[in-house]
């Protein structure tokens, strides 16, 4: 069954030569888990914007369910549980009010939603912040109130943009382990925007990656990874005053001072490891390609200039 069945999407903005989506055709399987990656600018919250029907589209169709999302505002809402990058419309109630009323006008009698309000409090570890205006929040405790505020009153589609923006490790950890948990015991469909290709990999069971407003590949992400686990990662972390002495023809990507990142050629791996002087490095990182990997495979060979 289909939760979500994109066709031929286009948006343009006013005054914007190229369009935010480009074309856009994509299906979401019920109760998965898809994870849909890209840089800034890529089109990702143009896209979700116009899945839960607060953006109209300049053509193609966007079907929930069976239903096109712009003939029936009412069901979407009922159905799908949206968490923006920013929650304003909740400036004016406390944390409790917040997810009390959503639960209610999802649906839930004021009984069910007092308890679906403390559920949730305890779910995302905010109780403490039960009493606490919205507009007080810390960056923080706002993205766990967006996530609580998505999830009121079990929708079965939840679509995220960017969940674990100003978390903190713990909390991020949190984040991933309540979306398995969700998918697994509810069967909720998820879909997700993130920039942390590394922790979504956790959860992630399809992928759609973009670039300039196109999807340049959808799919599983082990298929996808066929184009690139000839490679192996190495990342190497050192002082930065003191960088290690590479193999002639070795070109690492400086992610951050003193933390370098090689591609290697199976077949690379042994005469770079036997060139390295240990003594020079605080440690090293030896692994198969990654999903960020993934997407910069995919990203990069679209990277072509395009016409309008």
């Amino acid at each position: 069954m289909l939760v979500y069945d994109i066709e031929n999407l286009t948006k343009r903005y006013a005054g914007q030569a190229q369009p935010a989506n480009d074309d856009l055709s994509l299906q979401v399987p019920a109760g998965e888990i898809f994870g849909l990656l890209g840089d800034n600018g890529a089109g990702k919250s143009t896209l979700v914007r116009q899945m839960v029907n607060l953006l109209r589209r300049t053509s193609g169709s966007i079907r929930l369910y069976g239903r096109e999302v712009q003939s029936d505002p009412l069901f979407v809402a009922l159905n799908v549980g949206y968490m923006p990058q920013s929650g304003r419309s909740l400036n004016n109630l406390t944390v409790g009010e917040a997810l009390y009323f959503t639960a209610h006008l999802r649906g839930l009698s004021r009984p069910a939603a007092r308890q679906e309000r403390d559920r949730l409090l305890a779910l995302w570890q905010i109780e403490a912040l039960r009493s606490q205006p919205t507009n007080r929040l810390s960056g923080g405790q706002g993205r766990l109130l967006q996530l609580a505020v998505a999830m009121a009153g079990s929708p079965p589609v939840l679509i995220l943009d960017e969940p674990t923006n100003d978390l903190d490790p713990q909390r991020r950890a949190l984040v991933w382990e309540v979306i398995r948990r969700q998918n697994r015991e509810q069967g909720t469909t998820i879909f997700f925007i993130t920039h942390d290709a590394i922790e979504a990999e956790k959860v992630i069971q399809q992928v759609g990656i973009m670039h300039q407003g196109r999807l340049v590949a959808v799919g599983k992400p082990g298929i996808l990874k066929q184009a690139v686990d000839q490679q192996l990662r190495l990342e190497l972390f050192f002082a930065p005053q003191h960088p290690p002495t590479l193999p002639a023809g070795t070109n690492p990507r400086e992610l951050a001072p003193g933390r370098w990142l090689l591609y290697l050629e199976r077949h690379q791996v042994q005469q770079t490891l036997d060139s390295l002087d240990l003594s020079q490095l605080d440690d090293f990182r030896l692994h198969t390609a990654t999903l960020e990997d993934l997407y910069l495979h995919y990203a990069n060979a679209q990277s072509q200039p395009r016409n309008p």
